[in-house]
């Protein structure tokens, strides 16, 4: 026999995208609930047998039912189709009061938070054996208490787990992957961890990552696995994308640039292969000018105006692009590698060196900063002959951003490891 199936998970449906205002945030509005619609449309597309959700559909309690009623509608339309979905609830899901007051249709199932259980799905010879979180921190090794493989079925164990330890993940229902591949299931739709991959392969171990970017920190395509199974067998697991909206990091390399102009073709040219691989998505980006001295200060100091001028530029390739902001990162350009590893890792020195980037963006930050350094102005001025020392606000932006690149530079020089460049989570914990 040969069938198909939709491994999704981490959905956090109607999360608040995260670094969103204005005009963008329109435009990423409503992105969650579009991927989770995409995911039911290529199931009814497809005629899967069955869809399996790990874990974080939702993304804590509800606003209001809006969220839920969402939810029972794409439910629903499984429902209609003849499509089983199989969930459990996850760290998010358990922080939620509100679901539990909602009726899904009769082929829904979730699984319980008592103990693991086991649903057949005997048209396809298939046994799904999944146990949902009771309470947010839930640190016990939940794996452990699956059953044992059902002779004759295709076994599915469905898992909400950061495994072993997953950087920029919190450490919930811990367990290992030689547990998972010892366990004897063919299949392990793992959920929690927010980047796609595939750690072991007959048994196939897969974090399907989340369905739809949340941030700037969670860059490319997103989306669920469509897993071909014949005679028993996996044959293939393809990501699909599912997102609605999209992020984006574009490095630009400033270096030899003294005008707006030149900075503006080096920056289309950056965007042009992001706006190819969005293919007619909404797309926010945060330009990275490496080496951008020369333009000088007045330039470099008016943010807003240089995000604009680039926001023009990029509207020449697209409309629904847009640049979600711009950063100056002296010590992590274009041309930097250990630079860019810093600032790209999943651990909290990446996390310590994204928030040190982010600052000159900051406005309460900047505020707070320029307000003190003016009042410390006045009280050294006070303590000498001069009177009080004159600080403008450009000037300090000026001392926030040499601080920062002072920071980064001593971050990125002192450190020899070779860090992994997996995706890390900001924002809420994952």
């Amino acid at each position: 026999m040969k069938f198909q199936f939709l491994h999704a998970a981490d959905i956090h449906l109607d999360s608040p995208l995260i670094g969103l205002s204005g005009d963008l945030a329109e435009l990423f509005r409503g992105a969650t609930r579009q991927a989770l619609v995409n995911l039911v449309d290529l199931a009814i597309e497809r005629s899967v047998a069955f869809v399996v959700i790990a874990g974080d559909l939702f993304d804590g309690d509800w606003k209001d039912y809006a969220t839920g009623l969402a939810f029972a509608r794409q439910a629903g339309r499984l429902h209609r189709a003849g499509i089983p979905l199989v969930l459990l609830y996850g760290n998010h899901d358990a922080e939620s009061v509100v679901r539990k007051r909602l009726q899904l249709p009769d082929s829904v199932h979730v699984f319980s938070a008592r103990k693991s259980e086991t649903v057949e799905l005997s048209t396809f010879g298939v046994a799904l054996h999944g146990r949902s979180f009771a309470r947010p921190e839930t640190t016990e090794n939940l794996a452990a208490t699956y059953p044992a493989p059902r002779p004759g079925r295709f076994n599915i164990g469905v898992l909400h787990t950061a495994l072993d330890g997953r950087e920029g993940h919190a450490p919930y229902a811990p367990c290992s992957l030689e547990q998972l591949v010892r366990h004897g299931y063919d299949y392990w739709a793992l959920g929690h961890v927010h980047g796609h991959e595939v750690l072991h392969s007959h048994p196939h171990v897969v974090f399907p990552g989340n369905l739809q970017g949340r941030h700037v920190r969670e860059t490319g395509v997103k989306g669920a696995c469509l897993v071909t199974i014949a005679d028993g067998v996996v044959r293939a697991v393809n990501l699909v994308p599912m997102d609605a909206a999209r992020w984006a990091v574009a490095m630009v390399d400033a270096a030899g640039c003294t005008r707006l102009a030149e900075i503006g073709d080096r920056t289309r040219a950056a965007l042009a292969p992001l706006v190819a691989e969005a293919e007619g998505r909404p797309l926010a980006v945060r330009i990275r000018l490496g080496n951008a001295d020369g333009l000088g200060p007045s330039l470099r100091g008016d943010r807003d105006h240089l995000a604009a001028e680039l926001q023009a530029e990029a509207a020449a390739l697209s409309e629904t692009i847009w640049i979600e902001s711009v950063h100056f990162p002296r010590s992590v350009s274009a041309t930097d590698d250990r630079g860019q590893a810093l600032a790209a890792r999943p651990d909290a020195l990446g996390r310590f060196a994204e928030i040190l980037d982010g600052l000159p963006e900051a406005d309460d930050v900047r505020a707070r900063i320029r307000a003190d350094l003016q009042a410390l102005g006045r009280r050294i001025g006070a303590a000498g002959e001069g009177g009080a020392l004159p600080l403008s606000p450009d000037d300090g932006d000026a001392l926030i951003e040499e601080a920062r690149a002072l920071v980064m530079q001593a971050l990125a020089g002192g450190d020899d490891s070779d860090p992994s460049l997996d995706e890390p989570e900001t924002g809420p914990t994952p």
